[in-house]
């Protein structure tokens, strides 16, 4: 056979090299490719919310306030750092229905993704009473649940 009957692998440069089955690119600096499968991703990471930290603080300011641990909201925002307005703020979520505070401990940020932003919570505290509250919360589970799936 001359050189120009023969098939096109063998006639590759020797500097080349053709290669079958799967590759897997490695992520790093260079771009190297490696028959080894990447590692399996790590599964997402959980930590409660934001909102529901901030609950749970403000239930213990609260049952600071009343075992006599500190006067009285002034005094909390005096130790804290924080303004009076923004201790206001933190104890007014402890106003919510009780069934609506249990959903908003249970809340999970999942890989530092929150699902609610507190400022939405004001929006159903703004609703005034229990039931009114529990309707507000259900519109804003139901609008963030179709936000994130579609």
């Amino acid at each position: 056979m001359n050189p120009e009957e023969q098939p096109a692998a063998e006639q590759q440069p020797a500097d080349r090299r053709v290669i079958s089955g799967r590759l897997f690119r490695e992520r790093k600096q260079a771009v190297n490719f490696t028959t080894r499968p990447p590692a399996p991703p790590r599964p997402p990471a959980r930590r409660p919310a934001h909102v529901a930290k901030m609950l749970a603080l403000a239930h213990h300011l609260v049952a600071a306030i009343e075992q006599g641990a500190v006067a009285d909201q002034a005094a909390v925002a005096r130790k804290l750092g924080l303004t009076r307005a923004r201790i206001t703020q933190l104890l007014d979520l402890t106003l919510l229905a009780p069934d609506v505070q249990v959903q908003i401990l249970a809340l999970e940020a999942i890989d530092g993704r929150e699902p609610l932003r507190e400022r939405q919570l004001r929006g159903v505290l703004a609703a005034g009473l229990w039931p009114q509250q529990r309707a507000a919360w259900g519109r804003l589970r139901a609008a963030a649940k179709a936000a994130t799936t579609g």
